[in-house]
């Protein structure tokens, strides 16, 4: 397996000071993945496995891997190895000088489509602007979190969760790595652009009120433009006479205004949506079987 070969060498490289294990989450997965992960573990007692009973999506299969980590510090990392395990013993450095959360921000992402790293560079811009509290640019999940902070992450209920804002929202000293995204080792990416534009509405209206703001700014301004015209129709009509209206103003003004309502309506209802799933309080995820580091069964 590529993917610990390439982690057992960093942590050859850092020494013997630190141990480690690796907590795979199996979210789902159809093919042969149990399999080759339980084969592992009967020769190397430092690999873990969480078995959910379904897909419960990437922030779910997160979740799960960090409510059942037990290390003074946690690094979420895809095994598709664009996240580079190298990496791990600059963010081990920035821990020891006192980070305790230390981000992999990408510098370059050649190996993604053209049209992917334009729209996630547009997500991070509009997420800032909107959000209240930013998240920096190009930084996924791929990060080092220390005990305190994870402790804290576990604490947090949302069944609705964007992880990448939680991570921010917690605080605490934070240093950052930077990396060049290699292309994927094996395999293709299982996240369709309709998945990835779910991905970033959960993201906004998860992390931010400021859409339902923006909308009684508008609200308010519209139903003030609306008197001011109603007042100059009355004084026209009072000093000048009535005229015969016009038809096509007339259907420009209702289908824009009809428009804006249901526009405006889909926002509150994306909220609500996400309401009714915080308050049927469903778990996150649910696993099927656990296996603990170093059982050989």
């Amino acid at each position: 397996m590529p993917f610990l070969d390439r982690i057992a060498a960093v942590f050859t490289d850092i020494g013997p000071a630190y141990d480690y294990q690796v907590l795979f989450v199996n979210d789902g997965s159809q093919d042969a993945t149990e399999f080759a992960i339980r084969s592992k573990m009967q020769t190397d007692t430092r690999i873990g496995l969480l078995n959910l009973s379904r897909n419960f999506g990437k922030e779910a299969a997160l979740s799960a891997g960090l409510d059942h980590a037990d290390g003074d510090a946690c690094i979420p990392i895809d095994v598709d190895l664009q996240d580079p395990p190298e990496l791990i013993a600059d963010m081990v450095r920035h821990w020891e000088l006192g980070a305790q959360v230390v981000n992999a921000r990408r510098v370059c992402r050649d190996g993604d489509r053209w049209l992917k790293r334009a729209s996630a560079g547009g997500f991070y811009r509009i997420f800032n602007v909107l959000a209240e509290r930013r998240i920096p640019l190009n930084v996924g999940d791929f990060r080092l979190l220390d005990r305190q902070v994870v402790d804290v992450l576990r604490d947090m209920n949302e069944r609705v969760r964007f992880n990448k804002a939680l991570f921010n929202w917690v605080g605490f000293d934070t240093a950052e790595v930077t990396f060049e995204r290699p292309g994927r080792q094996a395999g293709s990416s299982a996240w369709s652009y309709w998945k990835l534009w779910n991905f970033a509405l959960d993201g906004i209206f998860s992390s931010s009120t400021t859409p339902l703001r923006i909308w009684t700014y508008v609200g308010g301004t519209l139903a003030a433009l609306s008197v001011v015209y109603a007042a100059l129709i009355f004084i026209r009509t009072l000093f000048v006479g009535v005229d015969v209206p016009g038809y096509a103003s007339t259907i420009i003004l209702i289908l824009l205004f009809g428009g804006m309502n249901l526009f405006a309506i889909g926002i509150v209802g994306e909220y609500i949506g996400r309401i009714y799933s915080e308050v049927r309080e469903r778990p996150l995820y649910v696993l099927r079987s656990v296996h603990k580091a170093g059982d050989k069964d």
